[in-house]
């Protein structure tokens, strides 16, 4: 079973989705036995760093998060919810993340002839030990809608790049951490690939 955690955030009803698309047993919840007893567990959200970390305080999931990492459990953050596994971010000073990964999170630069927000398609850059890509085409192409990157203060988690502005860390791996910046669930037929690759591990 694939617990989806359940904190008010934004997109969760469409990762949902995406899993059962593939066949997956998927529960929506913020019930801490529930979430510690899944076989894996996501934790999407596009909205506000600062609001995000509020809900999940107010709801009693920081400490769940935790312990679902600290047993092992594959655990999937996608879009906020991957940067709300670090230490902090641009968008709301003085809100503590989860600190699970280091690194901060921080807004994407102007260019000239590029919006920010960032919303659309764009190439990735992959690490060939990446897991989640794995048999995944050269520079695959995915979905984003954000307008803070994650900086990673570990290289060595870092999964894959993207350019837009500046390089940008969106996706990483740990252990049983993953994280995606892009939408999987939004990403045709290789966001669904990504899915069932974190549904083997």
């Amino acid at each position: 079973m694939i617990a989806i955690i359940d904190y008010d955030a934004g997109n969760i009803k469409s990762v949902q989705k995406a899993f059962e698309y593939v066949g997956e047993d998927v529960l929506l919840t913020r019930d801490a036995s529930k979430i510690l007893s899944a076989d894996k567990v996501v934790l999407p959200g596009v909205g506000s760093f600062g609001d995000a970390m509020q809900k999940l305080n107010e709801y009693d999931l920081v400490g769940v998060i935790n312990e679902v990492i600290d047993k092992g459990t594959p655990f999937l953050g996608i879009c906020l919810g991957m940067q709300l596994l670090f230490e902090r971010s641009e968008e709301s000073p003085g809100v503590s993340g989860l600190g699970i990964l280091k690194g901060e999170i921080v807004k994407i630069p102007d260019g000239e002839g590029y919006k920010i927000p960032h919303i659309g398609w764009n190439s990735l850059a992959v690490k060939d030990d990446a897991s989640l890509f794995y048999g995944a085409e050269s520079e695959p192409y995915v979905y984003f809608v954000h307008s803070y990157y994650l900086k990673a203060d570990d290289r060595d988690v870092v999964a894959a790049t993207c350019d837009y502005t500046t390089t940008m860390d969106v996706s990483v791996e740990k252990d049983n951490i993953f994280g995606c910046q892009f939408h999987p669930e939004k990403s045709s037929d290789l966001g669904i690939e990504i899915i069932k690759k974190f549904l083997k591990r």
